[in-house]
């Protein structure tokens, strides 16, 4: 059955891969964006089935409008949600404001529990749902010019724990996906760097992660076949970290 999908930073690297995946499977997809108009674009023009939608996750009225837009074009409300947009800054601890802790976790986490809010009571009518929350390996085992990053993307595993307690019932299954290092355009600098070399070196596996291989477990969460996996967060980091 084809579904109506909502992937929020689906412009560039992981979530574009995902709302790719989707699109290529028939589904109808709301490709959230912030910024990069163009490329989200892009996808509606390649795709008849998709839909760029702006949307700023630490607003609240702008979640509200994304999903009322998304409902409107394709005359249903949204029955996946993959919660991938977020930010990311590098900064040691000491040097942290408010500011920066406050606008981290206003996108990272607030994001994913207003959206989530917003499209739940949708899903309880339907009695059928899923939730997917793109988190990562920082957000399991720490960070360390990250501290803000992983401290939202850790609240956010816990978030998909309690959700999954709570809605699990209705028909819908929330899961987390916990990415280690992917290639991505964002990471390829960071990676060609000595550092980042050594990082490869320490990964069990020997190599990256691919945008495939994480919209490929997104795509099977979301399934029927995987009705029974809730609560849940699906480590893809090579061996990085086995928690």
């Amino acid at each position: 059955m084809n579904r109506i999908i909502f992937v929020t930073g689906a412009s560039r690297g992981i979530g574009r891969g995902i709302a790719e995946l989707f699109l290529d499977y028939g589904h109808r997809v709301a490709v959230g964006y912030r910024e990069n108009q163009e490329s989200a674009e892009y996808l509606g023009e390649k795709y008849p089935n998709a839909l760029a939608v702006k949307v700023d996750l630490a607003d609240r009225s702008s979640i509200k409008r994304a999903i009322e837009a998304t409902r409107s074009h394709f005359g249903h409300g949204i029955e996946v949600l993959v919660n991938n947009g977020a930010i990311a800054q590098e900064k040691p601890f000491l040097t942290i404001t408010d500011e920066d802790w406050d606008h981290m976790h206003a996108v990272n986490l607030r994001g994913p529990f207003a959206f989530t809010q917003e499209i739940l009571p949708d899903m309880v009518d339907a009695g059928w749902g899923r939730i997917i929350n793109i988190t990562s390996i920082g957000g399991q085992w720490g960070g360390f010019n990250q501290v803000h990053y992983a401290s939202a993307k850790a609240g956010l595993i816990n978030f998909t724990k309690s959700m999954a307690k709570i809605y699990s019932a209705n028909g819908i299954t929330i899961n987390a996906v916990a990415p280690g290092l992917v290639a991505t355009d964002m990471s390829a600098n960071e990676l060609q760097t000595e550092a980042g070399r050594e990082k490869i070196k320490n990964i069990p596996a020997q190599r990256l992660g691919t945008v495939a291989e994480v919209a490929e477990t997104v795509l099977f969460l979301s399934s029927d076949g995987a009705s029974y996996i809730t609560g849940q967060t699906i480590n893809l980091n090579g061996g990085m970290y086995f928690g």
